[in-house]
């Protein structure tokens, strides 16, 4: 996270001080959504002569607003606040078939992104492999609110399988079309 904005710089050192997680909520046009996530720092990576800051972020515990308050004086200046409950999984679980194809279409999506085989889902913990997958990768910022809003593993891998099958091949069809304009568009050069 690059952190730029004066108010989220106090609530920022706060948190550093205090080793306090903070949480966050998706924005939209309208407003914001209704469940988020808390997220601890664990590192500032830079602090700019200006009071700028580059942190390194960890997403903790997922939770619904119960109730928003100081809405009535939201400006520049005003960090949401609000009243919440922390959201408990369920016991659903998650099938090996469907966690070795999320795992098989993560490593194809990630090395046709960045070009390299990704290395944060060797050792994952298999009850956090969605939030990984769903954190590493660019993927549409609504599909990921709707995994962070499913309450088990299966689930949130069930969804991000589907969601990645149907990706894979675009990303791959983007690729080709890529290496093809770097040629002369016939192929092997």
């Amino acid at each position: 996270m690059h952190i730029f904005e004066p108010r989220y710089r106090r609530m920022v050192r706060q948190c550093i001080e205090q080793k306090s997680e903070f949480g966050m909520l998706l924005s939209l046009p309208k407003g914001v959504v209704r469940v988020g996530c808390t997220a601890e720092i664990v590192d500032v990576v830079k602090e700019y002569d200006d009071g700028r800051l580059d942190i390194v972020t960890v997403g903790r515990a997922p939770f619904r607003i119960v109730e928003l308050l100081n809405l009535e004086c939201f400006g520049e200046d005003t960090l949401l606040e609000g009243h919440v409950d922390y959201l408990d999984e369920t016991d659903r679980p998650a099938n090996a078939e469907v966690q070795r194809a999320l795992v098989e279409l993560y490593e194809v999506c990630h090395t046709i992104l960045y070009g390299d085989y990704p290395k944060q889902v060797q050792g994952a913990e298999p009850q956090v492999l969605s939030y990984v997958v769903a954190g590493t990768l660019p993927m549409d910022l609504m599909w990921k609110q709707q995994v962070l809003e499913l309450r088990s593993e299966a689930d949130r891998q069930e969804r991000l399988v589907t969601y990645l099958r149907q990706w894979a091949p675009h990303l791959q069809k983007i690729e080709m079309l890529r290496h093809n304009a770097d040629g002369n568009g016939h192929g092997v050069n």
